[in-house]
This record gives C-alpha cells, structure tokens and sequence, in this order.
C-alpha cells in the first residue's frame, strides 16, 4: 500500500462525508446491500480516478461485503487526502504526479491482489490483465467511452476472457456524468487553473459527442462564442441546428482563444493547427488520455517552456508565439480541479455498484463480451437518484401500458 501523506486521512474523511451526504443514490443502494452483502468476500479491483465520489463508491462496495484493490485511474487525478483516509480503510497505491512507471506499478499491484472483478475508468486495468494473463477474474465494468472502445475492440479480434459490463453505456451515466458532470466540471478546471473570463471568447470545442454536448452548451452559458469540430456529418449537423458554428481544426485554429478537445481520439488537434493558433491560445483536455493535443510534438519543438501558474504551461514555439497548454494536457477537470460534482457521479457510481453485484450473480452464464446496464438496474438507479432530489413522478396506467403495446388505437 503507498499514498503520499496518511496524516492527510482527516481531511479526507471530511470530503468523504460531504460527497456521501450529496449522493443520495448510491447511499440509499448501499444501505439496501449492507444488509443482504451480495458481494461477502468477493475482491474487487478498482482502478478509478481517487476522488471524494470514487470514496463513496468504495465505501458500498465494502458495505456491501467486497474486498476492495484500489488504484489510480490517471497519474495527475489523485486527491490525495482522499488516497490517504481510504488506505485507513483498504489497500490503496495512489497519489498525485505518479509517474509513468509509478502508474504501472500501482496498477500491477492490483493484479497482485489476484482480483475476482475488475472495475476500470478508462480500460488501463483492464487491458494489464489480459496481457499479464491474470488469472480468476471472472469479470468486471468500465466507466468510460474510451475504455469501452479498447474493450469492443479487444472482444472484436476475440481476445475478451471475461464479461464486462460497460457502464458508460448506461443512460444514467452518459446522458448525465458525461454531458453534464463534464460540462460543469471541464471549464471549472480551466478557470481554477487560468482564472480566465469566458464571456465573449471563441472556444473552440473540437467534439460533439455527449461530453462535447456538455462543454459547448456550458461555455456558452458563460458567455462564450462557440465553435464546434466535428468530422462526423450527423454530429456536425446536429451541432449547427443546436446553434453553434461548426468549422474543421484547421479552419478553426487561427480564430480560437481557447480550446478544448472531448473525443477519445489521438491527434485530433495537430501541431500544425497549433502553428496557426493566435498568441495566447489555451490548449486543454477533457478526454481521458492525454493524446488528444498532440502534445508530444508541441513540447519536443518548443523554443521555451515555462510553468507559469498552477496546472498552466506557457509554451513557446518557434515562431516566438506562446501558447498555454493546461494540465500537460491531460483531463483538465481531475488535473486542475476535483471532478465531477458528486450528484451527477451518484449515478454512474451506483451503476458500478449494481454491475458488480449482477457480473458477481451471472457471470458464469454470461458470454466473453462486452454488455450494456441491464434495463432494470437502469431503471432503479433513475428511480434512487429521483428520490435523492426529492422528486416523485407517477406511472402508466393498466390501460396505457396496454395501450402502449397495442397496434389498435
């Protein structure tokens, strides 16, 4: 077990509790399973962004009966008074600023727990047990998009050995954390980190997928001018009827004081957009991996690079223009802030909680794939989250529900 500083649990219990009291889902799941422990003494390995949300999702798990491994899902996303109060409580090895070595050793730990469920952000977990061949794992979960499409790619060339169940997938997760929980929390980050005024900017959000969604409709509520990339025609279309100017990178690039890249894909702002960019453009992330800016070329040919504020590098290319790249381009909202805002996290964390315990019950009757959130544990989730607000809703009537089934009028 390795953190940076245990005498910071004190403090990390605080953010503990504060997150638990705002996440009236998944505390209300927990409360049902610490009676009934579907998962006693199943060991679970975690390898998700240590954050005050991620606490209250282990702290289910536990109640629930696992034994639970846990690790960081990004060297820079610790939270490291919440590593420290967790590591009171089970094994951990995070903290923030690991390096690349660190990262793989603390996810190599994991595996050495010899893990029977998987539960990853991002798929690094889950990919280190298929090439360390890690055997009992009987199956696990993903909370990302982009961990998703390694899965579906891996189960593509038939080299899955175990079910998973892709939470990002869920409704409750993608219509909400990924638009909403990333759209708040991407541009938190930025601010925190530049103290930047967005009213009246051209941000640039190259992306229009549900985190792209998130962060365009956010900034623009700030005041910003908005600009859409995209290179899907059906997401470019329905960025343009929702009001925004849709352009290419390359068109784009001279134009933007800020941009923001939400895609899961590698080098979709190249160095040579970067060569066009105006003096004082701001790089920034919120993807999960730090590719998306081709950062490793921008760096590699700076003239000069300085920090300049916390989590902001100033870069200075050849051509004697500086650019600012944010958080060395990783996920701004982790890096620079704390994530998501634990009312949109009780959801896709109390999916993670019921795919545990449903891979945990079926795995044995499942196939080598990748599978979404069954529909009723979609729907229990929706409904805990709707209590948590305070919300109640009716229901369809016999009559329509029949009526909804029917082919007569």
């Amino acid at each position: 077990m390795k953190v940076a500083d245990q005498k910071l649990s004190v403090e990390g219990e605080r953010n503990f509790l504060w997150a638990k009291a705002h996440m009236g889902a998944l505390t209300s799941l927990e409360e049902k399973y610490a009676k009934s422990k579907p998962l006693e003494g199943v060991r679970i390995g975690v390898c998700l962004h240590v954050t005050k949300e991620t606490s209250v999702l282990v702290d289910a798990l536990l109640a629930a009966g696992a034994e639970v491994k846990l690790a960081a899902a990004n060297p820079l996303s610790t939270q490291d008074d919440i590593a420290a109060y967790l590591s009171t409580r089970t094994d951990v090895w995070a903290w923030r600023g690991e390096s690349a070595q660190e990262y793989s050793w603390c996810i190599d730990q994991v595996l050495r727990s010899r893990p029977q469920q998987i539960i990853d952000d991002g798929s690094d977990l889950h990919i280190a047990a298929h090439q360390s061949k890690a055997r009992g794992i009987v199956g696990g979960s993903e909370e990302t998009t982009t961990g998703v499409v390694r899965l579906k790619a891996l189960e593509a060339e038939g080299g899955l050995v175990y079910p998973v169940i892709a939470v990002n997938d869920a409704k409750t997760k993608f219509m909400f954390d990924n638009r909403y929980g990333t759209g708040q929390s991407t541009l938190d980050g930025i601010m925190r980190a530049t103290a930047l005024l967005l009213a009246g900017i051209r941000t640039v959000v190259v992306g229009y997928g549900w985190v792209g969604k998130g962060v365009a409709m956010r900034a623009r509520g700030m005041g910003a001018r908005v600009t859409v990339v995209e290179v899907d025609p059906i997401k470019a279309l329905e960025a343009h009827l929702d009001g925004f100017d849709v352009s290419s990178i390359d068109d784009a690039a001279a134009g933007g004081d800020l941009f923001v890249t939400a895609t899961g894909m590698k080098g979709v702002i190249p160095y040579t957009a970067i060569e066009k960019m105006k003096e004082g453009a701001i790089l920034s992330n919120a993807g999960h991996f730090d590719v998306e800016i081709d950062v490793k070329t921008l760096l590699t040919k700076a003239k000069k690079v300085k920090e300049v504020r916390t989590n902001v590098e100033e870069v200075t290319l050849q051509s004697g223009k500086r650019v600012y790249l944010v958080a060395k381009g990783r996920i701004a909202n982790l890096v620079a802030a704390e994530g998501h805002p634990p009312e949109v996290m009780q959801m896709s964390f109390a999916n993670q909680l019921m795919a545990a315990i449903r891979i945990h019950a079926d795995h044995s009757k499942m196939e080598k794939k990748v599978y979404g959130v069954p529909a009723e544990l979609e729907e229990e989730v929706a409904r805990a989250a709707l209590k948590s607000m305070g919300i109640s809703i009716g229901s369809m009537t016999k009559e329509q529900r029949a009526y909804s089934q029917s082919w007569e009028i």
